[in-house]
């Protein structure tokens, strides 16, 4: 704020007689708007209670204030708004907040990625156990398809198919290709089965010990075994 001249020791600096509402108050014509409020509390703190000398200081405010407003009226520019202006003008911008940086992500290394591609199995003679659990586990099998025309035929090759499962699981240590394996090995033998059957179906003795379902599960009987055996 731009004061005017301090007032002497002893008195309330308050000219009642000055004929300038700006002397009164003890401000300069550019002051602010704020700067006038400033005075005029400052003035009529330094008064007290004396009712003239507070009259005077009002009356020298709204004088101000009616100045500033006859200037707004006219279009012209008040000092005090050209004294802001230039401020605003000299002033540097402010200056941006600083944001914090996000945290860079962590870089994958490069490299590529590998997929693991089907691989046939490889023919080889099973060895120790892999070699007598099959032969003893589907013997058993196909001797009971043969020997008891009663026992239901897709139950002893669900059985020779999990024994196969077993085996081929115990060799390669992947139980989904080993079931893979074992189903195509009996969807194979199934289909051997049904053309052996058609073939011997017009040739067959009426006196042969074995039902057109036994001839046709023996074939997938043995196709699993040799692929329990084998398929490395």
């Amino acid at each position: 704020m731009n004061q005017g001249t301090p007032p002497a020791p002893g008195s309330s600096g308050f000219a009642p007689d000055g004929p300038d509402p700006y002397q009164r108050l003890g401000v300069e014509p550019d002051a602010s708007f704020d700067a006038v409020q400033a005075a005029r509390t400052a003035r009529l703190k330094e008064v007290g209670e004396d009712p003239l000398a507070r009259s005077a200081i009002e009356a020298a405010y709204d004088a101000v204030l009616m100045d500033r407003l006859k200037e707004r009226q006219q279009g012209k520019v008040s000092s005090a708004a050209r004294t802001a202006s230039q401020r605003e003008q000299t002033a540097p911008p402010p200056s941006r907040p600083v944001l914090p940086s996000l945290p860079s992500l962590p870089q994958l290394p490069a490299g590529r990625v590998t997929v693991a591609r089907p691989t046939l199995p490889t023919l080889a003679l099973a060895e120790g156990r892999e070699r007598w659990f099959p032969l003893a586990a589907h013997g058993s099998l196909l001797v009971l398809l043969v020997a008891l025309p009663g026992l239901p035929a897709d139950l002893l090759l669900a059985l020779a198919t999990s024994a196969t499962v077993l085996n081929l699981q115990r060799r390669h240590g992947r139980f989904l290709a080993a079931v893979g394996w074992s189903v195509l090995l009996l969807v194979l033998g199934l289909l051997v089965g049904a053309l052996l059957l058609s073939a011997l179906a017009p040739a067959l003795p009426p006196a042969l010990p074995l039902t057109p379902i036994q001839i046709e599960a023996v074939p997938a009987l043995l196709i699993l075994l040799l692929g329990a055996l084998f398929l490395a």
